[in-house]
């Protein structure tokens, strides 16, 4: 109906929303509210400003603006930027859509309709978004967002992997249980468990690049799917905006979103390997094992039980000894309780003499109080929240229709999400690393006889024996320190060579943790040699993005 009104709770689309020229009808207000994806994607102003100017400066070269209202163009542009980085743009309910429409509408109130009109000429929102802005009613994802954005995430990576390869350079001599299936396996350095996680991260920082460098094509020019019917040249703008090439395909341009899902990819594995380290530093940091202690930035205590530490100690150190744990013998086999009788307080550095009679006691405190490790459990968290943003983010965009649909303005809140989440993460997981105290003492009390059944597997192979029966063997030693209640190093020679004739007196040699470990001489194995060839190839991946494929020479 020519002129006629529109229904109650509607309203007139507005003149400056970029689609509204054929409709006479206005939209539901929820459906207004539905539609609006300025909340969301206003944090993308400099992308649409850039991209905007980008756009204006083809325009003219290709004669449809003159220098000068190029130039009114760009320093209108420059007001709206310092408004949105001062806080004071005023948004427009109703009217501001989208962070394009938004800036548009400031634009002309700047610079008036007549130039800043011309602003859209041969351009969509498809490609305009599909370039450099996250969200709008008409497509989704910037590329310009998003590359800076990766940008930080690789300079955070670079950190965690710096304070990595710090730490193990500096702790290299530092023996604790490796483990598998959660069992003690065999000895390692406590750097190359880190280096393990280091090689996982030194992995993500390469696929990083390439997804940076995957995404850094340049869409806009495409329009709404056909392409531009004035001859701008494409390769200008994009070198402009700092893209390496350009979208080949209009069509294919306007409805890319596999840079997202592979961005989101990318953060779902990255999350994966935070989640595996923060798992082990969980038990690590568990009083259990006491190899490591989180700094109090980065846990809690509990709000009930009070033996979990909530208060920082004091600056001045001391110790107030209820109890103290006796070993029955160097190798730990079980312990004896025994009480103080009267209250002892040790200053830093004091040593004194204890003469005390064995008693037996019913409750003990053998060690200080523990934290809870909440930054850890909520890395393992967040990882969880990483893998579902990848799979709804998949779910939308599975079986759409070629060219853009309005289902991946949905893409907007995933990224956002994602990139937050991976960029705090990556700082939280570099904070525990940097300021975790590691406990020597208690990996070394972790180090058990039986961890070391392989070396004598390996010693008999020295002479000669197959490994098949050498296993066996080593077995049955380590069956008859149990019966015997022994460690396996407490067994004598003549015990062992019970077991196998074969076994000489320096059988005993084989009993050593250190010893072990600096055995493992081959690359990438735990001995402090190869230890220090990794820490210099992850140095050459931080200078060079490559690491080199047959390790580093002296």
């Amino acid at each position: 109906m020519d002129g006629a009104q529109a229904p109650r709770g509607q309203s007139k689309p507005a003149q400056n929303k970029l689609w509204g020229g054929r409709f006479t009808g206005g939209l539901d207000p929820l459906m207004e509210a539905y539609n609006e994806s300025l909340s969301l994607d206003k944090a993308f102003f400099a992308q649409d400003i850039a991209g905007s100017i980008a756009w204006a400066r083809a325009n003219k070269n290709a004669g449809i603006l003159t220098g000068e209202e190029l130039q009114e163009i760009e320093r209108g542009f420059q007001i709206v930027r310092k408004e949105w980085e001062t806080n004071a743009f005023d948004i427009k309910p109703g009217v501001d859509e989208d962070i394009h429409t938004a800036n548009e509408r400031r634009l002309g109130e700047l610079i008036g309709q007549a130039t800043a009109g011309k602003l859209h000429t041969g351009r969509s929102r498809n490609d305009q978004i599909a370039t450099d802005l996250v969200p709008s009613s008409h497509t989704d994802f910037t590329r310009l967002w998003v590359r800076e954005k990766l940008a930080e995430i690789e300079a955070h990576l670079t950190s965690l992997l710096q304070i990595i390869v710090s730490r193990a350079e500096t702790e290299i001599g530092l023996i604790m249980p490796g483990y598998t299936h959660l069992q003690r396996a065999q000895p390692v350095g406590w750097s190359h468990w880190l280096l393990s996680y280091g090689f996982f991260f030194a992995a993500d920082f390469k696929r990083l690049k390439n997804v940076i460098k995957d995404l850094n094509h340049c869409p806009l020019g495409s329009g709404a799917l056909s392409g531009n019917v004035f001859g701008v040249d494409r390769k200008a703008i994009a070198e402009e905006l700092g893209f390496d090439g350009l979208c080949w395909n209009s069509m294919n341009a306007v409805s890319d979103r596999d840079f997202l899902l592979e961005t989101m990819s990318w953060g779902s594995r990255f999350m994966g390997h935070v989640s595996r380290i923060a798992m082990d530093l969980c038990i690590y940091s568990s009083q259990e094992s006491g190899f490591v202690k989180l700094a109090d930035a980065y846990s809690t205590g509990s709000s009930l039980m009070p033996q979990k530490k909530v208060h920082s100690p004091p600056s001045t150190t001391s110790l107030v000894i209820t109890s103290i744990r006796l070993r029955h013998s160097t190798r730990f086999h079980y312990s004896v309780l025994v009480e103080v009788p009267a209250t002892l307080r040790v200053e830093d550095g004091q040593t004194f003499p204890l003469n005390l009679t064995p008693q037996p006691c019913r409750q003990h405190i053998t060690s200080p109080p523990y934290n809870n490790p909440d930054a850890l459990e909520l890395l393992r968290g967040k990882s969880g929240q990483m893998h579902g943003l990848l799979a709804g983010l998949t779910s939308t965009l599975n079986s759409l229709p070629s060219c853009y649909n309005k289902d991946m303005q949905e893409g907007t809140a995933a990224i956002l999400a994602t990139t937050h989440l991976l960029t705090t993460s990556i700082q939280i997981l570099t904070g525990v690393l940097s300021t975790l105290t590691v406990s020597p003492a208690n990996m070394a009390k972790a180090l058990e006889p039986s961890m070391l059944a392989t070396e004598l597997a390996d010693y008999l192979v020295k002479k000669g024996v197959p490994f098949r029966e050498t296993h066996h063997i080593s077995g049955r030693v380590v069956a008859l320190a149990e019966r015997e209640g022994k460690g396996m190093d407490e067994l004598s020679v003549g015990q062992l060579r019970g077991v196998d004739k074969r076994f000489g007196a320096d059988v005993k040699e084989c009993f050593d943790h250190e010893a072990a470990v600096e055995k493992r001489t081959a690359k990438g194995g735990t001995a402090r040699s190869s230890v220090r060839e990794q820490i210099a190839v992850l140095k050459v991946l931080l200078e060079t993005g490559e690491t080199p494929a047959w390790g580093v020479e002296e």
